[in-house]
């Protein structure tokens, strides 16, 4: 299984990422879970561990990691992720629908829309939609909510997350718990 994590920027997609993985890993018979950072932005899977250790360290790391979006670097990315033979791979993308993103993303199996911005969802679901990727998860991520919401788990997972943060550890949040198990579940079949 080969899942993106995509939706529309600032969503919280990496924070969501670093939660996840913890989740997975916590769970027994879980597979590893493999991270493909396909976003140039800097924040590759150990940003959110070193922000909660030193925020100043992980800002310069993030500022030097900084690069372009470019057709190589997407073109690099999509073959990581074609390439790929791990069980249960999660693979980060940047926030916006465009020719680079179809070109990592359509090596994936599943996805994961994450979104602040729940009027952006049905761009992105068509956008997956185009992809053949089947969508597991819809997710509301509610920087200033107090809690998480489990709408429905089946037969896609929805409702909400909230306060996705940098550095903020969210392994154990009721919708990364409910995700993780999901996903494992799914990659065991």
């Amino acid at each position: 299984m080969k899942i993106v994590l995509c939706g529309p920027p600032h969503s919280g997609k990496s924070c969501l990422r670093a939660g996840l993985k913890e989740a997975i890993r916590r769970l027994d018979g879980a597979p590893y879970p493999y991270v493909i950072t396909a976003c140039p932005d800097g924040e590759g899977a150990w940003f959110s561990e070193t922000v909660g250790r030193n925020p100043d360290e992980a800002r310069q790391l993030k500022t030097a990691y900084k690069s372009q979006f470019t057709n190589e670097f997407a073109a690099v990315r999509a073959k990581w992720v074609k390439d790929c033979l791990e069980p249960l791979t999660l693979v980060d993308v940047g926030g916006k629908i465009d020719p680079k993103n179809r070109l990592i993303m359509q090596y994936a199996t599943h996805a994961v829309i994450l979104a602040g911005d729940m009027a952006k969802v049905a761009e992105w679901e068509e956008f997956c939609r185009e992809l053949n990727l089947k969508i597991i998860a819809i997710i509301h991520s509610e920087y200033e909510g107090k809690c998480d919401v489990i709408e429905c788990e089946s037969p896609i997972l929805r409702g909400s997350i909230h306060y996705l943060e940098r550095g903020e550890d969210v392994s154990t949040r009721p919708m990364v718990q409910v995700l993780a198990r999901v996903l494992v579940g799914l990659s065991q079949i």
